[in-house]
């Protein structure tokens, strides 16, 4: 970078280091307070960095409850719903994108209006059918109602758009079947989108909190929010140092898969955003 170039913006660049600190500031804070003793968390000013830094909050964690066995059921469930978007959203993206079928869209019109509809209008409806399914309390009812989502399918069928149809007519000439089309020549190039639609499912999955909540009534099926919800119930007074514990055990995952594919999301957002 030029000198010209920094000098010209040394205001953007400061107003972005201002924000970068604004936003890293919670993640350090916890990082620091899941090191400190509850005294230390509790004193009056605070103190930003541990005197007797402990592993002591992380035992306690694992020993209070199955910590191995909600962060089995929160990576399941994750992966699960990350895979089934992935490959469900891109099929029928890509089939809106570039196939002609009766109703396209009429499908097309109906993906917008599940955009627009709050989850929590679905959300009575979904429960009902679970529970009519005998699904209550399973792994299974925390993933199929999230295997595809309106949002991916408009992703990938953004980025498809941007792929030149000439892909298709080779690969027909070839005597490729539609399927072949897809997973052979479409796919491998869908690496930005699936990157972009991966990471913010992924997320999205880890994270949820009501729906587990609701369907979920026993250990077994806890993920990894509902059991830090639920860490201090029955308590007199709130242990922030396990609190913080298990928040950084919820956290560092998905701060690890954004920090890995960040390079492709950032180009899957500016491929998809431009059409």
């Amino acid at each position: 970078m030029k000198d010209s170039d920094f000098r010209s913006r040394w205001w953007l660049y400061l107003l972005l280091t201002v924000v970068l600190f604004l936003v890293a500031l919670p993640f350090v804070w916890m990082l620091l307070g899941s090191v400190k003793t509850q005294t230390e968390l509790m004193s009056v000013p605070p103190k930003w960095l541990p005197e007797h830094p402990t592993l002591d909050n992380f035992r306690r964690l694992f020993a209070s409850q199955p910590w191995g066995r909600f962060f089995a059921n929160s990576t399941i469930v994750a992966v699960a719903v990350t895979v089934g978007n992935l490959l469900f959203s891109s099929m029928l993206g890509y089939a809106l994108a570039h196939l002609q079928f009766p109703g396209k869209k009429l499908i097309f019109a109906a993906v917008m209006g599940c955009l627009m509809i709050p989850g929590l209008v679905t959300f009575i409806p979904q429960y009902v059918l679970i529970v009519n399914m005998g699904l209550a309390n399973t792994l299974p009812a925390l993933i199929l109602p999230f295997l595809v989502q309106p949002f991916g399918v408009f992703l990938m069928r953004q980025f498809f758009l941007g792929l030149p149809r000439d892909l298709i007519e080779a690969g027909r000439i070839d005597g490729v079947g539609e399927l072949g089309i897809f997973f052979r020549i479409f796919l491998p190039l869908a690496t930005p989108a699936f990157a972009t639609l991966g990471i913010l499912t992924f997320l999205g999955s880890w994270n949820n909190f009501l729906w587990p909540l609701v369907v979920s009534s026993s250990d077994k099926t806890y993920t990894l929010p509902v059991a830090l919800a639920l860490v201090s119930t029955g308590q007199n007074q709130t242990d922030y140092g396990l609190l913080l514990a298990g928040a950084t055990l919820v956290v560092m995952p998905i701060l690890a898969v954004f920090l890995f594919f960040q390079r492709y999301f950032i180009e899957g957002i500016a491929s998809t955003g431009l059409k």
